[in-house]
């Protein structure tokens, strides 16, 4: 799969087709011996990268397509504090003082998207604001219980509770009871984002690889070797930031581990054509929007004010039949006003989630770590594992450790039954949401 010429180019989509130009990076050839060998071109590896160029630490990054190809670079863009898993999880798991700490450490990550969107200069369309929005009153007095809780637990003050005929004068929407709007949380032009991190990384002396699919990774005394088709790695320390393609390399057992613990699961976005003066009609403060559903829709404007409107979430890996026209339907039902409008494009991709849609990260072996699991939060989430993997390798455990914490089943069935069975799960989730 990742030897395929298709890899040569990021996937159609809207963002690839507005990408700033940059340079492309190079094929590793040859022998190169560095501190750190980072293997995934995404948010994850350059969000490691970087750190570690800009203190002299030599990297290198390996990646099998192009920098940004994956989930990176092609998903909703919506920067959103917190995790997947919500905070009770967390809490439950690592007891409430650490389960606080998370909590910083996702508001954070946000604030780490802004300051190096201004401090490399990158165009990439960074907003502020989010709105979780209710279908319903029982979803509805759910979200408001769940902005209480943060209040009293968390010290969070962020969240504005925006019944219906406040929500409605920002979201021209019939579809929901209320809101609560974020004032951390944004969204961002991934791609971009992803390759003005990667330049500023190489600015820095990381050294860059593309189309440079990973065959092995070994032990070697003390060291890793990393061996592609034509060329080789040697690093004291490695980083796994493969994500959802960590099944394509299971032949190594290092991978395998990392595979059973995340499932790769579809999910799909559509642009419309420029709306002009109609996006006052849609959203007229420039938030994303995400409902509180379990198969969720997600939705933004984009900086030449299309609508990008993402959802269908799939576990089954099958792309939706007539996938323009079927995200469609799932817009119209939030902006029925829409229906003129023509859709210019339409792209998917797959995210990792774990069992319990908390972040894995960890150790395998002294030097071999790994990032995985983001669970569909990953656009904020990916940049402070990136920099606690860092933190770690340059001698500061501290936060990395903490994460690594975080207990994590394989998921159940196999390789044969698992999707199967997610899939059947994931229609009890749709009969669900219909019913509430």
């Amino acid at each position: 799969m990742l030897n395929s010429p298709a890899l040569n180019e990021h996937i159609d989509s809207y963002y690839a087709a507005t990408r700033h130009p940059q340079t492309q990076y190079p094929q590793l050839t040859g022998r190169i011996e560095v501190d750190t060998c980072i293997i995934g071109g995404g948010l994850a590896g350059i969000g490691a990268a970087l750190p570690l160029a800009k203190q002299g630490h030599s990297v290198a990054v390996v990646e099998a397509a192009r920098i940004g190809f994956g989930a990176s670079g092609r998903n909703g863009g919506q920067v959103i504090t917190s995790y997947a898993c919500e905070m009770e999880y967390l809490q439950e798991q690592l007891g409430l003082q650490d389960a606080q700490k998370l909590w910083q450490w996702s508001i954070e990550a946000v604030d780490l998207v802004e300051n190096q969107v201004n401090e490399y200069h990158i165009a990439c369309d960074w907003h502020r604001g989010y709105a979780s929005v209710a279908i319903g009153n029982k979803k509805w007095d759910e979200l408001q219980a769940y902005r209480e809780y943060m209040r009293q637990t968390y010290g969070y003050e962020g969240y504005q509770v925006w019944e219906r005929p406040k929500l409605k004068q920002h979201l021209k929407s019939d579809r929901y009871t209320g809101g609560i709007y974020d004032t951390d949380s944004g969204h961002v032009h991934p791609l971009n984002y992803c390759l003005g991190l990667a330049a500023a990384a190489a600015h820095h002396g990381a050294q860059i690889f593309e189309q440079s699919f990973v065959n092995d990774i070994q032990p070697q005394g003390d060291k890793w070797r990393i061996t592609t088709a034509q060329g080789e790695v040697v690093a004291k320390h490695v980083v796994l930031a493969c994500n959802v393609f960590a099944g394509v390399l299971k032949q190594s057992s290092y991978m395998q581990t990392l595979a059973d613990k995340i499932m790769p699961v579809g999910t799909y976005v559509i642009a419309t054509e420029p709306l002009g003066e109609r996006v006052n009609d849609t959203i007229n403060n420039n938030m994303a929007v995400c409902d509180t559903n379990f198969v969720l829709d997600y939705y933004r404007l984009s900086g030449d004010k299309r609508m990008l409107f993402g959802g269908k979430v799939s576990y089954s890996g099958q792309t939706p039949k007539d996938l323009a026209n079927a995200m469609r339907g799932d817009m119209l039902r939030v902006f029925p006003h829409l229906a003129d409008v023509k859709i210019d494009y339409a792209w998917g991709g797959f995210v990792d989630i774990t069992m319990n849609r908390a972040p894995h990260f960890g150790e395998l072996a002294p030097g071999l770590m790994f990032l995985q699991g983001f669970s569909g939060h990953g656009v904020a989430l990916t940049g402070l594992a990136g920099l606690v993997t860092a933190e770690k390798i340059l001698g500061a455990p501290e936060r990395f450790d903490l994460f690594a914490k975080l207990k994590h089943r394989s998921f159940p069935g196999g390789p044969y039954l698992r999707t199967p069975s997610l899939v059947l799960g994931m229609g009890w989730y749709r009969l669900k949401d219909y019913l509430q």
